[in-house]
C-alpha cells in the first residue's frame, strides 16, 4: 500500500542519540515485523529508542486509560499495549490509508476489543473525547502540538503523563543542526509548544534527549 502522507520525509535521516546504541528494546513478533516494514517502506513511525522509552516508562506507570494522537500503522499503540496488559487505548489518525492499515495491524495483533481507533483531524475529535486519560501519547502534526494543549489538559488527570514526541527535530530544535530553510516555520511551532508547556503551571516538564527528543510532561 502506498501512501501520500504529507510530511513524509526521510531525507535527513534519524537522529540518533549517545545513547540509543543501548536503547534497543526488543518487541513481540508482530511489533518486529511492523517496524521492519515501516521502515522498508518510510513510513514515519517512532524509532527504536523512542519506543524503548515510551515502553519502559508505561511498564513502570502501568496506565489503564491511554490517549494517542497520530497512530500512523499502529506501531507504538501496539508497543504500548504489549506491556500494558490491562491498558486501553483511544488512538486518532487523519491519513485514512494509515487508519485503515493500522486497523488490520491491531486485528492480527489480537488487540482489536482494547483500541478505540478513530479516524480524523486531532483538532475536531480531541473536543469530543471525555477522558479522563491516564496517560497521553502525543505525535501527530508537530505544528497542532500547542493548540492541541488546552484540550490535551482537559483530558489528562492529575498526576496524568503527556510525552510529546520528535520536539528536538533532527537537532534543529536544540541548534546541534542548521535548520533548513523549508524546516524553520515548523522548529517555531515546535519551540511554541515547549515554551508554552514548560511555563504552564499546571504542568511539570522534562526534556529528554532520546530519539527525536521527547517531552515529559505530568500534570500537577
Amino acid at each position: 500500500m502506498d501512501f501520500d502522507y504529507a510530511h513524509k520525509d526521510t531525507s535527513e535521516g534519524e537522529r540518533e542519540t549517545p545513547t540509543a546504541p543501548f536503547n534497543k528494546a526488543l518487541f513481540n513478533d508482530g511489533v518486529e515485523e511492523m517496524l521492519r516494514l515501516a521502515a522498508l517502506r518510510e513510513i514515519p513511525v517512532s524509532d527504536r529508542e523512542t519506543l524503548t522509552f515510551l515502553t519502559t516508562l508505561l511498564s513502570a506507570l502501568q496506565p489503564k486509560n491511554i490517549l494517542e494522537i497520530g497512530t500512523a500503522v499502529g506501531v507504538s499503540a501496539s508497543a504500548m499495549l504489549y506491556v500494558c496488559e490491562n491498558a486501553h487505548i483511544t488512538t486518532v489518525e487523519k491519513n485514512e490509508k494509515f487508519y485503515a492499515e493500522a486497523l488490520q495491524n491491531f486485528e492480527k495483533q489480537g488487540f482489536t476489543e482494547r483500541v478505540s481507533a478513530i479516524s480524523g483531524d486531532a483538532a475536531e475529535v480531541l473536543p469530543r473525547l471525555s477522558g479522563p486519560f491516564d496517560f497521553i501519547f502525543l505525535d501527530g502534526a508537530k505544528v497542532q502540538y500547542v493548540k492541541y494543549i488546552p484540550q490535551l489538559k482537559r483530558l489528562l488527570r492529575s498526576g496524568g503523563t503527556l510525552l510529546a514526541d520528535d520536539v528536538l527535530l533532527y537537532g534543529y530544535v536544540s541548534g546541534e543542526r542548521e535548520t533548513p530553510k523549508k524546516r524553520k516555520m515548523l522548529v517555531e511551532h515546535i519551540k511554541e509548544y515547549l515554551s508554552a508547556i514548560i511555563s504552564d503551571s499546571e504542568f511539570r516538564t522534562v526534556v529528554i534527549n532520546a530519539g527525536n527528543g521527547l517531552a515529559m510532561s505530568v500534570k500537577i
